[in-house]
């Protein structure tokens, strides 16, 4: 149970959405599918789902190439678009059955509730789609997906339109999922793949320029980052001018994030800055870069100086 893409290609006239990518994922993998918009996630999940061609390139599913022969690929493949299109006119129960009937779900009516209660539908479940909130009905598209028990989980945003106690259940679904299938996600909320995920792939203008662990992907960035406190108000200059310091964040007027290659150099600076001016620390911190700093440092190009 595997996606392998391999040299994929989509092309819009001049422009190279997609620009020969190539990766794999496995069977108990839970993938964080990132980039900006614009970047080439959704076209590469169309393709891979096979609601898109590709104009080079091979992908295959469970050993089944998307190309040659899409339905059955379809078959493995539990799809969540970014765009969740759903018939509003028809009962939660009602859509869901028509999924499943298209699946050939054995059961119907048992897997129906199954799904019901996983995804969290249950209150809403006597309902008509379009009387749902933006984020019942996000779980609604994500029953359909997993309605057929599929190998592989395709996710396009799965928690837009969540409020946080939601998006907490949902991510707890995607984890127990994850533990006997193959899932790859995409999010804009990158404190969900950091709290879901363990591996990340990020795409930039359709190419791709990272794949690797969390951990080792914040292992090979040499930048620390120094989280501060101070009882009182500082003004940023009185940081920049500390030795070692890259980059000063500004969280408000107590708390500052400083970004160094030298930590240790730049607590001692806040140390002798404290003793010097009379100040309070009361929080001092070294962590490696977030996923949203490694994210930002891959897919922001640099201002010219």
């Amino acid at each position: 149970m595997a996606i392998e893409v391999r040299q994929l290609l989509k092309q819009y006239g001049e422009q190279k959405a997609v620009n020969q990518i190539s990766f794999s994922v496995n069977k108990g993998e839970i993938v964080g599918f990132l980039g900006p918009n614009g970047a080439g996630k959704s076209t590469t999940m169309k393709m891979i789902t096979g609601y898109l061609e590709p104009d080079e390139g091979q992908i295959t599913v469970s050993g089944i190439d998307v190309r040659k022969d899409p339905l059955a690929a379809k078959k493995k493949i539990g799809y969540l678009p970014e765009s969740n299109a759903l018939y509003y006119d028809m009962y939660v129960r009602e859509y869901l059955g028509f999924v499943a009937d298209m699946h050939a779900v054995e059961h119907k009516k048992q897997r129906i509730e199954e799904v019901i209660t996983l995804t969290g539908l249950t209150p809403e479940s006597n309902k008509r789609i379009g009387q749902l909130s933006k984020g019942y009905k996000q779980r609604v598209g994500l029953a359909a997906a997993l309605i057929h028990d599929p190998e592989v989980l395709i996710l396009d945003e799965p928690t837009s339109g969540l409020d946080p106690n939601q998006i907490v259940e949902i991510r707890n679904v995607i984890k127990e999922q994850g533990k006997d299938k193959l899932v790859l996600f995409s999010s804009h909320i990158l404190q969900e793949v950091e709290a879901i995920c363990d591996r990340v792939i990020i795409i930039n203008k359709g190419q791709i320029v990272a794949d690797d662990k969390l951990a080792n992907l914040q292992k090979r960035s040499p930048v620390i980052v120094v989280k501060v406190g101070f009882a009182e108000a500082l003004e940023a200059e009185w940081l920049k001018r500390l030795p070692a310091v890259q980059n000063v964040d500004k969280v408000n007027t107590h708390n500052w994030n400083i970004q160094t290659l030298e930590p240790e150099a730049v607590r001692k600076g806040l140390l002798q800055l404290a003793l010097e001016h009379n100040l309070n620390i009361v929080s001092l911190q070294t962590q490696s870069e977030s996923l949203e700093d490694i994210f930002r440092s891959l897919t922001t190009v640099p201002s010219p100086s």
